[in-house]
């Protein structure tokens, strides 16, 4: 099988996207570049002109090669008929949706991270909270838009997200009445999942699949956002230089193992495959799970290669992992 990266995407993850295939180009450098641009077409491009580009979180990234297709089907053609395995460099939308991985599928095509029916699933914020539930994971209650103001007047304060989104994107916190016309807006373009507001310290931990198939919790990481900042949005994630990732994180061992348990016990409930990376909460009551990725940040300054160096596993030593993982999956 060729090893290519693909990586870009239409939708408004597609920067983090590239700053991921920088990453994997470093730890796989013979591998194949596929770049999925905004308008559907796939380009090849060279690795020179990947890790030139300075600014992946902020400017756009463009291909120096030639086309590969002008639509991500007839690329999954392509790689079909080169016998090509992905290396999913890639993150939301369709990318992360399920759409992506049930076009593999349908093409047999090897791929890295979860299949189709977990990826839709764990996409949808509010079916991935009833999934963990099921497997006894704790999360906050949800709030219908027609009762956000009732719900105000109750906690005080209230946090929304897009339902199916990532790297933060369109995170409201509901501080006061006017964040409220805030929210009602945002929820005219795409769904939101309202929650109470918790306080407590932000908490994200990965989970990897194996060689052997078992499936392992990684470290804990411990998250402080940049002074000021109201949580850990995308600015904080990837362009605040005081935000703060302690990993492991300064968390109690009862508390770093019921976040690691959670994290595995998602994992499972959603079906996933590969690797995941799960997030919460940790309040005064213990961990309240908030959502599970499977396809995480993979770039220099991602959660999940820092959780990968403080458990001992050399990044590309994972890639070779699941890429072992995917080339399996697609001849069973």
């Amino acid at each position: 099988m060729r090893i290519t990266i693909l990586f870009g995407g239409t939708n408004k993850e597609r920067l983090v996207s590239v700053a991921s295939a920088q990453a994997l180009h470093t730890a796989l450098p013979d591998a194949d570049l596929w770049f999925w641009d905004a308008d559907d077409s796939v380009y090849a491009t060279s690795g020179k002109a990947l890790l030139a580009h300075a600014r992946p979180f902020e400017q756009a990234f463009k291909a120096d090669g030639a086309q590969v297709a002008r639509s991500i089907e007839q690329a999954m053609d392509r790689a079909k008929a080169d016998d090509r395995l992905l290396v999913l460099g890639l993150h939301g939308g369709r990318a992360e949706n399920g759409e992506l991985q049930a076009m593999c599928e349908l093409h047999g095509i090897a791929f890295t991270g979860s299949g189709s029916a977990s990826s839709n699933l764990a996409f949808d914020k509010v079916a991935a909270k009833r999934f963990a539930a099921i497997a006894g994971v704790h999360s906050a209650e949800g709030i219908a838009l027609a009762d956000i103001e009732a719900a105000f007047a109750e906690h005080g304060k209230l946090i929304a997200k897009p339902a199916r989104d990532g790297s933060s994107y369109g995170l409201i916190f509901v501080n006061a009445k006017q964040d409220i016309v805030a929210v009602r807006n945002a929820a005219k373009a795409e769904e939101y999942v309202i929650e109470p507001f918790i306080a407590g310290t932000e908490a994200t931990c990965g989970v990897l699949e194996q060689a052997d198939g078992s499936v392992i919790a990684l470290p804990p990481i411990e998250i402080i956002p940049a002074e000021g900042g109201d949580g850990f949005d995308y600015r904080a994630k990837y362009l605040a230089a005081a935000t703060q990732e302690i990993c492991p994180g300064r968390f109690p061992p009862e508390i770093s193992a019921k976040i690691m348990d959670m994290a595995v016990r998602a994992h499972r409930a959603l079906s996933c495959t590969g690797y995941s990376r799960t997030d919460f909460i940790v309040s005064a009551k213990g961990p309240v799970y908030l959502e599970t990725n499977t396809l995480p940040g993979l770039t220099k300054a991602s959660l999940y290669p820092k959780a990968l160096k403080a458990q001992g596993i050399e990044f590309v030593d994972f890639l070779k992992g699941q890429i072992a993982i995917a080339e399996r999956r697609a001849r069973g």
